[in-house]
């Protein structure tokens, strides 16, 4: 009896099933048309492994290497395209920003030339950009400041020049924002402290001016900062009684400027201040004794300047190296 009634449904639940199917394998035509153009036109190395006409895959075929998709209603949608270390060569694929649906773009480790695309402002769904350890370059284009949603930011390691665009500061998620080893100038916007989420500033290694106390120039600035790289560049000035403020700070990293003036005592106020990096600036007077007592601090590098003899630094010196923020959507 029971294997009678499972006969008659047979054909009703291989129906669903194909019908089930058929819904998964519509892909919308935006998008299979966005990446069929990126794969046209850059001969990508990865293309060995992009097979078929849909990059979400079909049939027998799986979703091309790097794509990620997810059903939206009777489709699939691209969320995330992550083709890293491939050595793709030539412009940034402006296609790209036709994938109106993307979370996360990870085209870290290549050689990308030429400029970020206006366009991307159009990736409004937009979390994770990784751009870092490319050849890009001119300027950041304002319309960055459009991705609202936008956590993490890594364009390191390229060649952008330019001001860093005030327009960062619209980007009310952000928490990580990598902009070291480029070509910046200017001064860094007092802007990027309204950012109340932002945990992580890293603008070393480029060519930018001006002086802390006109970075954090607003009251209550930087809630959350917990690290702060702005080494090697051209700061001056002295180091402002209001970076005491920072109090979720754990680095600060000022190496390799021109800043000047002696070491306030209400650094020793941050409470878990951790590495503190003072050397080859143009500092003087004595090091505030509570910063060798401070509970928290492990590294305190001051070679380089003109301290009063019987100045120490504190630590084994080693070069600082963190782990990678979580780039999981």
């Amino acid at each position: 009896m029971a294997a009678a009634s499972f006969t008659r449904l047979l054909p009703s639940l291989l129906l669903l099933l194909l019908l089930a199917g058929a819904a998964r394998g519509k892909t919308v035509k935006r998008d299979v048309k966005a990446l069929n153009e990126i794969k046209a036109s850059l001969g990508w190395r990865v293309v060995y492994s992009w097979v078929g006409d849909d990059p979400c895959g079909h049939g027998d075929l799986p979703p091309w290497s790097g794509v990620t998709c997810t059903q939206q209603g009777d489709y699939r949608v691209v969320t995330e395209l992550e083709v890293y270390a491939v050595s793709i060569v030539g412009p940034f694929p402006t296609a790209v920003t036709n994938l109106l649906d993307l979370k996360k773009l990870d085209l870290h480790n290549n050689k990308l030339t030429g400029p970020i695309p206006p366009q991307i402002g159009r990736l409004r769904h937009l979390k994770i950009l990784n751009l870092r350890w490319n050849k890009l370059q001119d300027v950041l284009p304002p319309e960055i400041g459009d991705l609202k949603k936008l956590t993490h930011l890594y364009l390191s390691f390229n060649n952008f020049k330019g001001e860093i665009p005030v327009e960062l500061a619209n980007l009310p998620e952000l928490r990580y924002l990598y902009l070291h080893e480029n070509r910046f100038t200017g001064r860094i916007p007092p802007e990027l402290g309204t950012l109340k989420n932002l945990r992580h500033l890293d603008v070393g290694g480029n060519h930018l001016i001006g002086t802390l106390r006109d970075v954090f120039g607003i009251e209550n600035g930087f809630p959350s900062l917990r690290n702060l790289y702005v080494n090697n560049n051209q700061l001056t000035g002295v180091l402002p009684d209001q970076m005491a403020n920072l109090t979720n700070l754990e680095i600060l990293h000022l190496s390799n400027n021109r800043l000047i003036g002696s070491i306030s005592p209400k650094l020793v106020h941050i409470p878990r201040l951790t590495y503190l990096y003072l050397d080859n600036n143009n500092f003087i007077g004595r090091i505030p004794e509570g910063l060798y007592k401070h509970p928290f601090l492990k590294e305190l590098y001051i070679e380089g300047n003109q301290f009063r003899p019987g100045s120490r630094s504190k630590g084994m010196h080693k070069v600082l190296e963190l782990p990678e923020a979580d780039l999981s959507v």
